[in-house]
């Protein structure tokens, strides 16, 4: 059997993840461990039941917004590498590579890390471990997934749909204690709301927090290489999987309030164990702590299967070692690609805390997300001639909505956190220099 080549003559990715894998991917990603810490953090800055669901609704119509504006994109131009790919069609060779480095520096390696840190601190519920035994826990987690994802996409889409139904049977169990509980809340002191009326200021610091908890929503993109028939399963899989989380999030967050007042929410962080506790005793918040392992081992190997195509796409156009842009002859597999981010992400794993990597995750991230969004007007206007498979609804006010969306988080996060801002900004720059160094070599003639 030959393998099949893309426009440069090289082999292609083999297809073979179909709409229920690639729906899978959208929301084995996007559901990692925000569902259960981050109403906390939410209810810190609401004053109430209705702002705080209000929230979550607008976060995922933002989310659902930059989903809806890729599967536009990812129709139109099913490559491997995703967003590297649009903003090189969209602004030029030079702001994709600027993604790619930053993914590999922070936004994607940075991702698996901080998943693989999370990993290490929950498996502590089950094992004592000391912090360098969560720090070797988390690493060999990415170890882990780096081999199933080198054995083939198929694998990878296979454990990433696993993960996913488990993680959302999980959900549905919290949400079925919920239903048929009776019990009334179970606190007769509470202290009062840090933010008794919900401003427009702490709405938004509240609406960065969901939209972290729904960040993800673009990694299909990444693998839309590798989707069957994708003009018709990417924007399938990017709809109904963003419906699904978004009715997951506002499904878990009734069932916490059926036991939790909004009070109680602001007061304690892990609310999805509280909420179990009372439900089911100390069962039911060992329950939880094993749905959060598992929910987050799914969305880190759904970040290894997506990630490393960035770093693919961008050694095929010579910006990258040329290895890291081949095709493994037996696994039909990026093999360098997803070694390297593997490797990196151990190291930042490592070396990290969770919140300098959450921090320069965002800031970095949502850069490129508001000039990726724009991108569909850009395209429409620079290559109307482009075969669109679908068009993004309600264009332009979807993909403008989530672009301001999108400059109001990093906004916020320089304004909060503007020495880490600072580092992630200038991790991306020094890739200027590097990017001509790489332009440079790859336009010498072969000896």
């Amino acid at each position: 059997m030959h393998s099949k080549k893309d426009k440069s003559g090289l082999d292609a990715l083999p297809r073979v993840i179909g709409t229920v894998g690639s729906t899978a991917l959208v929301v084995g990603i996007v559901i990692g461990s925000g569902v259960f810490l981050v109403p906390h953090n939410v209810a810190e800055q609401v004053g109430s039941v209705r702002s705080l669901l209000l929230v979550w609704v607008l976060g995922g119509a933002l989310a659902l917004a930059g989903a809806l504006s890729l599967a536009e994109l990812g129709a139109a131009m099913p490559e491997a590498g995703g967003i590297y790919v649009y903003l090189r069609e969209a602004y030029g060779k030079l702001p994709a590579f600027l993604y790619g480095w930053g993914s590999l520096l922070v936004i994607e390696s940075g991702s698996v890390a901080t998943l693989a840190v999370a990993f290490g601190i929950y498996s502590a519920n089950f094992v004592p471990l000391s912090v360098a035994g969560q720090k070797i826990t988390g690493c060999a987690a990415i170890g882990v997934l780096v081999l199933v994802n080198i054995a083939g996409a198929r694998e990878g889409s296979f454990v990433q749909t696993l993960f996913t139904l488990a993680k959302l049977m999980g959900l549905a169990t919290i949400m079925g204690f919920a239903l048929f509980y009776h019990g009334g809340h179970h606190f007769t002191s509470l202290p009062a709301l840090p933010t008794p009326h919900t401003s427009l200021s702490s709405f938004g610091v509240a609406l960065v927090g969901v939209l972290w908890a729904y960040a993800g929503w673009h990694a299909l993109s990444y693998s839309a290489g590798e989707v069957k028939d994708p003009g018709r399963a990417l924007p399938r899989s990017y709809l109904f999987g963003m419906v699904i989380v978004v009715a997951a999030y506002l499904g878990a967050n009734i069932a916490y309030l059926r036991v939790l007042p909004l009070s109680a929410l602001a007061e304690y962080q892990r609310v999805a164990s509280h909420a179990m506790q009372i439900f089911a005793g100390p069962a039911g918040a060992t329950f939880v702590s094993a749905l959060i392992l598992c929910s987050i081992f799914g969305a880190l190997n759904g970040t290894m299967l997506s990630g490393p195509r960035a770093y693919f796409a961008m050694a095929r156009d010579g910006l990258f070692f040329s290895s890291v842009g081949r095709v493994h002859p037996r696994f039909k597999t990026p093999v360098w690609a997803i070694l390297i981010e593997g490797v990196w992400a151990m190291v930042l794993a490592a070396t990290g805390s969770y919140q300098q990597l959450y921090t320069y995750v965002i800031f970095s991230a949502w850069i490129f997300y508001a000039a990726c969004i724009l991108g569909v007007l850009v395209l429409r206007r620079r290559m109307p001639l482009l075969e669109r498979p679908y068009r993004v609804w309600g264009y332009p006010v979807l993909p403008v909505a989530f672009a301001i969306a999108a400059v109001a988080v990093v906004g916020n996060t320089i304004l909060r956190e503007p020495g880490e801002s600072i580092v992630g900004l200038l991790l991306i720059l020094i890739g200027i220099p590097i990017y001509f160094i790489w332009k440079r070599r790859a336009s010498r003639p072969a000896a």
